[in-house]
C-alpha cells in the first residue's frame, strides 16, 4: 500500500512565517536559524496576504456560488481512493525531487553559488504548478459530475483559484531572492556547517511550499469522498 505523509493541519502560514524571517534576516543584516514555524509572522509580507481578495473578486465569488450549477455527465467515474492514490504519488514524487534537489552538490572544480540551488528551486516551482494544476483541474471534472452541490462547489474553487492566482505566484517568486540573501550570509559567515544549515532550510521552504499548493487538492479531495454514492462505481 502507498504510504504517504500528508499535512497535518494548515500549513499555509509556515510558509508565510518563513517568508518573514528571511524579509526580516535581509532587512536587519542577521543570520538568525529557522525553523520559520515559530517565526512571527510580522513583516510587509503577512500584512499584505490581508489585501489578496478584493471586492471585485468577492463579487466573482459571490456569483459562483449563486450560480445554478450543471452537473456535467459523469463519463467515466472513479472511486475517490482511486482520485487519492493519484494525487498521493504526484505529492509523493514532488516531496523526492525536493529531497534530492536539497542535497544538491556541484561538478568537481566548479565553485559552489547560490545559482546551483536557483535553477532546483524554479524547476520544482513549476513542477508544482503543471502537476498540482492538472490535478486540481481533473478533480473539479469529476467533483461536477457528482451533484449539482459539487458541481457549485468546483465552480468555486475554479473563480477561487483565479483570485488567489497572480498574487500566490508574486509571493512565491520572493523565495528565490531571500533565499539567495541568506545563501550568501551564512556562506559568509564561514561556519562549517553552514552548507548543511542551508540545505535544510531550502528543504524546509520548498516542503512549506508544496504543503500549501496542495491544500486546495485536499479539500477536493474530502469533497469528493463525500460526494454522492451515485458517482462512484459500484
Amino acid at each position: 500500500m502507498l504510504q504517504v505523509s500528508r499535512p497535518t493541519g494548515f500549513t499555509g502560514p509556515v510558509l508565510i512565517r518563513l517568508l518573514a524571517r528571511l524579509e526580516d534576516d535581509s532587512d536587519s543584516g542577521r543570520a538568525p536559524a529557522l525553523p520559520a514555524a515559530v517565526a512571527p509572522a510580522t513583516s510587509a509580507t503577512a500584512d499584505r496576504l490581508s489585501h489578496w481578495i478584493r471586492w471585485t473578486d468577492a463579487i466573482s465569488l459571490s456569483e459562483a456560488l449563486a450560480a445554478s450549477a450543471r452537473v456535467v455527465p459523469a463519463g467515466d467515474r472513479v472511486a475517490p481512493e482511486v482520485e487519492e492514490a493519484q494525487c498521493a504519488r504526484v505529492r509523493e514524487a514532488l516531496a523526492q525531487a525536493i529531497a534530492e534537489d536539497s542535497a544538491v552538490k556541484p561538478r568537481a572544480g566548479t565553485p559552489l553559488d547560490f545559482s546551483l540551488f536557483q535553477r532546483r528551486l524554479l524547476a520544482r516551482q513549476q513542477a508544482m504548478v503543471s502537476s498540482i494544476g492538472g490535478l486540481r483541474e481533473r478533480l473539479r471534472g469529476y467533483l461536477s459530475a457528482a451533484s449539482p452541490a459539487m458541481a457549485r462547489l468546483a465552480a468555486v474553487d475554479a473563480a477561487m483559484e483565479q483570485v488567489i492566482e497572480v498574487r500566490e505566484r508574486k509571493l512565491l517568486a520572493r523565495l528565490s531572492p531571500l533565499l539567495e540573501k541568506r545563501f550568501a550570509r551564512l556562506q559568509q559567515a564561514d561556519d562549517a556547517g553552514w552548507l548543511a544549515v542551508f540545505r535544510k532550510e531550502f528543504h524546509e521552504a520548498l516542503m512549506a511550499e508544496l504543503d500549501l499548493r496542495f491544500q486546495p487538492i485536499e479539500g477536493l479531495l474530502e469533497a469528493l469522498r463525500s460526494a454522492p454514492p451515485k458517482a462512484h462505481p459500484v
